[in-house]
């Protein structure tokens, strides 16, 4: 079976095709010939997943799955949340958002967080949605080169290293995309039962 991921991050891509092999063929948008940007106008990851997928569905009629992800840091009220990607700006600058994040956290000793992702998987007139959070803590600069976004300033529970001084094999092991597509995954091989 062919599914879609609707993203044009080739990280995520990447993540996704290595939990999904053997199981699906994971395509991404310029696969299909989406080139356009997906509206994301929701003010929730909820909201963002299920409008990419509901989109991509729609228009190129291709079974898909869609994810949005939020970090939550406890101290910011749940900032940058769903405007992860832009918290610094419109540009999607990993360097300009996490020093945006670190001083903003600065004042404050609770350094609690959490990674939430939510996938939303559209074929037909099924539409269902999986989380998965990891939480952690920020740290105080930034450490590590593997991943990308907050990777390198997020340590989640329980570890000593930060998402980015994790191979992808760790990191997909434990993290909020792999715990949400683990799910998607299971749910995907009791529809083909």
């Amino acid at each position: 079976m062919t599914i879609c991921f609707a993203t044009n991050n080739a990280n995520k891509l990447r993540e996704a095709k290595k939990l999904l092999q053997g199981h699906f063929e994971v395509v991404g948008l310029k696969d299909i010939g989406c080139t356009e940007d997906i509206p994301e106008t929701s003010d929730t990851i909820e909201g963002n997943s299920l409008l990419k997928a509901n989109y991509v569905f729609e228009k190129y009629n291709i079974p898909c799955f869609a994810d949005d992800t939020g970090l939550e840091v406890d101290s910011l009220n749940g900032e940058p949340g769903v405007y992860s990607a832009r918290y610094a700006g419109g540009h999607h600058n990993n360097e300009a958002n996490m020093s945006k994040l670190l001083r903003n956290l600065a004042p404050f000793d609770d350094r609690s967080a959490q990674f939430k992702t939510v996938i939303t998987y559209k074929s037909g007139s099924v539409t269902s949605q999986f989380e998965g959070i990891v939480k952690g803590k920020i740290e105080e600069s930034a450490s590590g080169t593997q991943g990308f976004g907050y990777d390198p300033i997020f340590t989640p529970s329980g570890y000593e290293r930060t998402f980015a001084e994790m191979t992808s094999e760790e990191k997909n092991a434990i993290s909020h995309r792999g715990i949400a597509l683990n799910k998607l995954i299971s749910y995907l091989k009791s529809l083909n039962n």
